[in-house]
């Protein structure tokens, strides 16, 4: 059984290019921190199972409060995590509206982080931002 995968939630600003991720009191790993130890496989890690977006990107859209379709999938991330419990697909999404929804983000506890404000989450935490970084990026 593939475990459930996690979301990293962003929002890039169309005329300027600036990311933005959500960081949740468990972290930017939405909804629940990836457990300890944990660590990100390679780009070549390539398992035979996937999982797709819609469903998981939904129930964040439910569980931020924000209507359906605003979060739209980036459909050609993949990352995996291996963790204590087996490997953990994470996927990305991207808030679709011309700003972050800061308010959504405070009800549920968070707020909006740059690339460089990520210090003092997990060395995983921060290879995923990086990757979701570039990969959004070019």
């Amino acid at each position: 059984m593939l475990p459930l995968p996690r979301l990293i939630l962003l929002h890039k600003q169309k005329t300027s290019g600036r990311v933005r991720f959500l960081c949740l009191a468990s972290g930017v790993v939405a909804f629940a921190p990836l457990p300890e130890p944990s660590a990100l496989y390679e780009d070549a890690y390539d398992p035979p199972l996937r999982c797709h977006p819609v469903a998981a990107l939904r129930e964040a859209e439910v569980r931020l409060g924000l209507p359906e379709g605003a979060i739209e999938p980036e459909a050609e991330f993949r990352a995996w995590v291996d963790t204590p419990a087996g490997d953990v697909p994470v996927l990305l999404g991207s808030f679709a509206g011309i700003d972050p929804p800061f308010s959504a983000a405070e009800r549920g506890g968070g707020r909006f982080i740059a690339l460089t404000e990520a210090r003092g989450l997990s060395e995983v935490e921060r290879n995923l931002l990086r990757r979701a970084y570039e990969h959004v990026l070019g």
